[in-house]
């Protein structure tokens, strides 16, 4: 039980990249069904057995990560998958299930009117905001409007089951981030089953408290690309933004709830090689689909990537320190295990380009994403948006793949090995 709930499933940011991570929970989820029918297999041929004993007791079926921190919509799934820790097998096949049939509209308007009135409008408004800011019925406050995953949210994550879940046990702790437009700072907003005090740091903070639909909002509310969301925060109602910003410390919550063990499931490549589809910057000027895709990646991608080998630094520095002296520190060695895409996302996204809906093509295309012979330009910006069957189904059967690949990794870090039987000589004795 104690090693359940110090281990912690840290799901980071990155739109509709979020379905790699979904590819990897359902590889985790058939290694822990075959560990545990061989545990039961050895348990069933052990002396002394009978038939129908079970060597693993009846919380089989609860999720294996007893802390769950998510950011952007890594905080979705990693609510989803809270709001059911009570049976995880269940929690990753609806994720699954809702991720491989994913359509653009149930995460934003698609249809040419709302595209129109959101998107061409802050087009608009970006490029001749000297000749429009009088005009006061023009202020738009997104590239799209995401009013339609509310909807999907109330179906996908039971936040009200939250409570019940870290009151038996079956969960440790939640947290999601957000970012407060009003004060700069980044905050984690988080509950837990036994009490934990907040922390601060320099420009973040955690508050403790309910978690709702509208903390999952604030979260996954990619800055420019979705609207702001407001929650209260010290006694008033402040807009916050995507938890990727300014989020200089991905792995801090999990460790401040008490996690001694990190499984990190990334939406990018820790270190890109050469893409398939080079631009040729020394030609042209940077598309804005470009320079918003650079930007996204600087978002999502590199600070957890930071944080991680921040953390690699200090168990090596750690492991050159003598036990009996380590043993008095305050600090000790954290397990991580990150799993992180193989290929380049951005290169699955250009062959998935035709699968948005035309207006969202027509749109992005406004801003420079289009393909230019055999090259495809600005597929970084349009993967975060690419909520289409055919992408995330790319997505998780690779999350899959790298998943299985790490399986001896996997199953050593989550201790999935058959326990020692005893002989015969000693089960009689």
């Amino acid at each position: 039980m104690r090693q359940r709930a110090t281990t912690a499933l840290i799901l980071s940011g990155g739109g509709a990249r979020a379905a790699y991570q979904v590819g990897v929970l359902r590889a985790v989820a058939r290694m822990k069904a075959q560990w545990e029918a061989s545990v039961d297999v050895q348990a069933s041929n052990a002396p002394g057995s009978h038939p129908g004993s079970f060597a693993l007791g009846a919380d089989r079926a609860v999720s294996p990560f007893g802390i769950v921190v998510g950011t952007s919509a890594g905080a979705i799934n990693s609510a989803a998958l809270a709001c059911k820790a009570d049976d995880f097998d269940r929690a990753v096949d609806e994720l699954c299930a809702v991720w491989s049939g994913f359509h653009a509209h149930q995460v934003y308007s698609t249809d040419a009117w709302n595209v129109l009135r959101t998107g061409a409008s802050w087009l608009t408004a970006l490029s001749l905001g000297w000749a429009v800011a009088r005009w006061r019925r023009l202020k738009p406050r997104s590239l799209l409007d995401n009013a339609p995953l509310a909807g999907l949210l109330r179906e996908l994550v039971p936040m009200e089951r939250l409570p019940t879940m870290l009151g038996r046990r079956c969960l440790s702790a939640l947290a999601v981030t957000a970012s407060c437009y009003g004060t700069g700072r980044h905050i984690t907003f988080y509950c837990s089953g036994q009490p934990v005090a907040p922390w601060e740091r320099p420009q973040r903070r955690a508050v403790q408290g309910y978690l709702t639909h509208d903390h999952l909002l604030a979260s996954s509310a990619i800055p420019f690309i979705f609207p702001a969301r407001r929650l209260l925060h010290d006694g008033a109602s402040t807009w916050f933004g995507d938890g990727s910003m300014r989020q200089t410390a991905p792995l801090s919550p999990a460790l401040h709830l008490g996690a001694e063990r990190l499984m990190v499931i990334g939406a990018g490549r820790a270190l890109d090689g050469p893409a398939q589809n080079q631009e040729l910057p020394e030609r042209r000027y940077p598309s804005l689909a470009q320079v918003a895709g650079h930007a996204m990646a600087s978002i999502f991608l590199d600070t957890l990537a930071s944080d991680v080998e921040k953390l690699e630094r200090i168990n090596r520095a750690l492991a050159q320190v003598p036990e009996a002296a380590r043993n008095s520190m305050p600090w000790k060695p954290i397990r991580c295990l990150v799993i992180s895409p193989t290929q380049r996302i951005d290169d699955i996204a250009a062959a998935h380009l035709g699968d948005l809906p035309n207006p969202v093509r027509a749109l992005l295309a406004g801003m420079g994403v289009r393909r230019d012979g055999s090259r495809t330009q600005g597929s970084a910006l349009a993967s975060y948006l690419l909520f289409e069957a055919s992408f995330t189904q790319a997505l998780m059967d690779l999350g899959e793949r790298d998943a299985w690949a790490k399986q001896a990794e996997i199953a050593e870090f989550m201790d999935w090995r058959l326990p020692v039987q005893p002989s015969v000589a000693q089960a009689v004795a």
